[in-house]
């Protein structure tokens, strides 16, 4: 029994031994073949575009709402969708029986208004007249009143004869300052019906103007791209004027109304290219510029966005007013110069996650702590601090620190550090314990 015993503990110990030797030897491997481990990408040289991106819509520069200024029927349509029209064209017509009717009445009451001033001019010199003959009447009767006087002085006449002479003057002289009364009333008269004949003439033409807006004519040359009313439908311009038409000028200019966000604005100037596509043709590129910053902002849920205007060639008609684009707005472009992919940005190896994660709290403050767990700060912001890891000839996992510089989401510019055209950057791991992971996933990131 007790050689039975030495044997299993011969063999246990025996066992152990192959163990430990095997994992050494796999440990030893897997230092050999660190090379194998993680995947590599050589630092070049390129070009870099940094752009601004945005959604917007496809508007006509020039849009034109044709209203009606007068209410009543549509009587007929002369233009439809998609309806080329020139300027003063007819495109509607609303009844214009009630207007017809007005102009009538306003042309009677024209010469309504002039006959009255003919009949006022005539009583006028009629009243003219009566004054001339009220004057000759009180000259006679100063004549007869005078040659009376010497006359009862000498007792030639009697008394009574002289004061008929008197009241026979002094009447014709009130009927003199009566007919001149009825002169200055027939004057005013006269005044008073022209000014009645101008204010018919005005009437009148409210009444032709009225039966003009009855016919509805293009202000534009254009192409009708709405058409808000039938025949037979009555419109009402009692409050404001209703859209019967909408008409774009020139669909071969076209403009984009974009949403760009108040973190972006900042980089967005006028005369920048911009570069869209729309869901209608996804393999075309529609090239255009910004022509316009609007600083009105615009508010939805919070978010604050301002309206970037892109001016767009629309000759081929492909683009349509309401299309949506996808636009991005290029802010800086270098070429030739050192980049790296962002994902090696991110590749943390497993062993300096768990340093860095031990590291922290060890009086950093949380500043500091933020500053150094970012990788990549947002886009366009200039000397930011980033870090990639090599790997060197003896197998071993070295950081080189280095200052970004712009990025296209993909690549980022390398401005200044100890990295080379040609070098390898590690981006990811390849192999190793199952769960590992090049760059750092999620529960990772959120231990960091």
């Amino acid at each position: 029994m007790g050689n039975k015993k030495k044997k299993y503990l011969i063999a246990i110990v025996i066992v152990i031994i192959i163990l430990a030797g095997g994992f050494l030897l796999y440990q030893l491997i897997g230092q050999k073949g660190s090379n194998q481990k993680f995947r590599f990408v050589k630092v070049e040289r390129g070009d870099i575009r940094f752009v601004v991106t945005a959604t917007g819509t496809i508007n006509p520069v020039i849009t034109v709402l044709v209203g009606s200024q007068v209410s009543g029927t549509i009587k007929a349509l002369y233009a439809d969708y998609n309806s080329r029209v020139k300027e003063g064209q007819v495109i509607s017509q609303i009844d214009p029986a009630i207007f017809e009717a007005q102009v009538e009445q306003g042309r009677a009451n024209v010469l309504n208004a002039q006959s009255n001033v003919i009949n006022a001019k005539a009583n006028l010199e009629n009243a003219k007249a009566n004054f001339v003959k009220a004057e000759v009447g009180v000259l006679d009767a100063k004549r007869t009143l005078d040659r009376n006087r010497p006359l009862v002085e000498k007792k030639v006449i009697a008394q009574a004869a002289m004061d008929t002479a008197q009241t026979n003057y002094d009447t014709a002289v009130a009927q003199r300052d009566v007919a001149k009364a009825q002169v200055e009333s027939a004057t005013s008269q006269v005044e008073s019906s022209k000014a009645q004949v101008e204010q018919a003439k005005a009437a009148l033409k409210v009444s032709e103007t009225n039966l003009r807006y009855a016919t509805i004519r293009s202000p534009v040359n254009g192409i009708v791209i709405s058409r808000n009313v039938d025949v037979g439908q009555t419109v009402a311009a009692s409050l404001q004027a209703p859209t019967l038409f909408t008409i774009a000028k020139d669909l071969t200019q076209m403009q984009v109304d974009t949403n760009v966000s108040e973190a972006d604005i900042g980089r967005v100037a006028i005369g920048q290219e911009a570069i869209f596509t729309v869901d209608a043709y996804p393999e075309k590129t529609f090239h255009g510029k910004v022509s316009e910053i609007r600083n009105a902002p615009i508010t939805i849920q919070n978010v604050v966005t301002y309206d970037v205007v892109i001016q767009v060639d629309n000759k081929d008609l492909k683009l349509k007013p309401g299309m949506t684009a996808n636009v991005s707005v290029l802010i800086e472009h270098k070429e030739g110069i050192l980049k790296i992919p962002n994902a090696a940005l991110r590749f943390r190896p497993a062993v300096a996650k768990i340093k860095e994660t031990g590291e922290k709290g060890k009086g950093d403050s949380p500043q500091k702590q933020k500053s150094n767990e970012q990788v990549k700060s947002p886009q366009g912001e200039k000397e930011r601090p980033g870090k990639v890891w090599v790997l060197s000839q003896g197998g071993k996992l070295i950081p080189v620190s280095i200052i970004l510089g712009i990025t296209d989401g993909a690549f980022s510019e390398v401005v200044s550090g100890d990295l080379r055209e040609g070098m390898e950057i590690i981006v990811e791991e390849t192999s190793g314990k199952k769960g590992q992971s090049s760059s750092a996933p999620p529960s990772m990131r959120g231990i960091r």
